[in-house]
């Protein structure tokens, strides 16, 4: 059965993303962390994309860049930034650079019976930018974003 992912707008510029993922908090970080781990499970099957390239300097100040492939699109697409907070197995933060309207996402794992609630927490510099990103549906792949970590970890042997 898969775990429930919740999604929620929680004010004009904040869109929250919860979900009880199978496994321990320090193996899920490295699954956020790790490009090997990350190329395996970020991007939603469904939408068609895979990863041209993904490179992540996990410390704060470090860089990320994830670029991305659809066979409607001749150009890939590039999301990138900075992180800005990075304490082991518990926080993530990243600025979202490839816009004006990026998000500033902040990423926690809690601990808590052999499960981690994950909460992904976007914080849009405007409503409007909030608005764009809903019409837009780039906020709706999280869920399935999150049923492909848990099969990551069924994979790994968690």
């Amino acid at each position: 059965m898969k775990n429930a992912t919740t999604t929620e707008r929680k004010s004009e510029r904040e869109f929250v993303v919860t979900r009880a993922v199978n496994g321990p908090a320090r193996i899920i970080f490295e699954a956020w962390t790790k490009p090997e781990l990350l190329k395996r499970w970020w991007a939603p099957k469904s939408f068609g994309i895979s990863f041209i390239s993904c490179e992540a300097d996990v410390r704060v100040g470090g860089t990320y860049r994830f670029v991305f492939g659809h066979p409607a699109s001749e150009q890939p697409m590039a999301f990138f930034g900075r992180y800005i907070q990075v304490t082991p197995h518990s926080r993530l933060a990243w600025t979202n650079e490839e816009s004006a309207e990026g998000a500033i996402t902040t990423v926690t794992f809690e601990e808590n019976g052999g499960k981690t609630r994950v909460v992904v927490h976007d914080l849009y510099p405007s409503k409007e930018a909030l608005d764009g990103a809903i019409a837009s549906g780039s906020t709706c792949g999280m869920g399935e974003t999150l049923d492909q970590l848990d099969e990551l970890l069924v994979a790994l042997g968690v």
